[in-house]
């Protein structure tokens, strides 16, 4: 089986929509998708994910089902370094870095920022209902691989957000989703594939095949949004800086 994690386009945050640009990139990403054969879509519950998968629905006159757990990873916590709330994964590196335990798979949930936040619980959430509809396509968790009862080659698509991407690759490849928020970036509209390798009958792990390609977007002219990285010199006065 592949799956596709698709990252919704340039998003207008404020409006929970799309840019002028993202609307242009969920165009690029529908003749991109269009092409393939896509045995069922998944999509967030959110305005700016549901719009960029809108173009891709109607050109290939599908349906996606919506699912609340692909919303934003977002349970909000008290960020060491300044007052009041940030989203769980806005961390300085100087911070975070200090602490082995997140690069940990599981002791990254378990600091106190962390348990504050109820973050363990969200990530709970929102795994076993990812693997609950894993199940639903053949693949059922067992430890840390699946066991294959129906396997196939079929393709699914999830329209969601780079935050909760990251938490489903690090459930899928065993690692902390710290180390993706901080060390990956998927630009807006970029797709992820995720691929089940079953080297011995009835075992399936699943390999990451591409993360947050953007060929649709070169192929055309276009560069990537800026969304979701920050300032690539602190100069840089132009792009985010926090």
């Amino acid at each position: 089986m592949k799956i596709l994690i698709i990252r919704h386009a340039d998003p207008d945050y404020e409006a929970d929509s799309l840019t002028e640009q993202g609307w242009k990139e969920a165009g690029l990403l529908a003749e991109r998708i269009s092409t393939m054969d896509i045995a069922h879509f998944y999509v967030s519950p959110l305005g700016r994910a549901k719009d960029t998968a809108s173009l891709t629905l109607k050109k290939m006159k599908r349906e996606a089902e919506e699912c609340q757990w692909l919303r934003e990873f977002a349970p909000v916590i008290r960020r060491p370094d300044k007052e009041g709330m940030s989203i769980t994964w806005d961390w300085l590196p100087q911070d975070w870095t200090m602490d082995a335990d997140f690069y940990d798979k599981q002791a990254w949930m378990e600091h106190a920022v962390m348990k504050d936040g109820k973050v363990a619980e969200e990530y709970t959430w929102v795994v076993n209902s990812f693997d609950q509809l894993l199940e639903r396509h053949g693949y059922v968790r067992e430890g840390n691989y699946y066991r294959a009862l129906r396997n196939n080659m079929d393709t699914i698509a999830f329209f969601c957000h780079f935050g909760l991407e990251c938490v489903l690759l690090s459930h899928l490849i065993g690692v902390s989703p710290m180390v993706l928020w901080h060390g990956t970036c998927a630009a807006p509209s970029s797709v992820t594939t995720i691929v089940t390798e079953e080297r011995r009958q009835g075992i399936a792990s699943f390999r990451m095949s591409s993360f947050g390609d953007v060929s649709h977007l070169i192929m055309a002219g276009e560069q990537p949004s800026f969304s979701a990285r920050f300032c690539e010199c602190f100069e840089n006065v132009y792009e985010r800086h926090d």
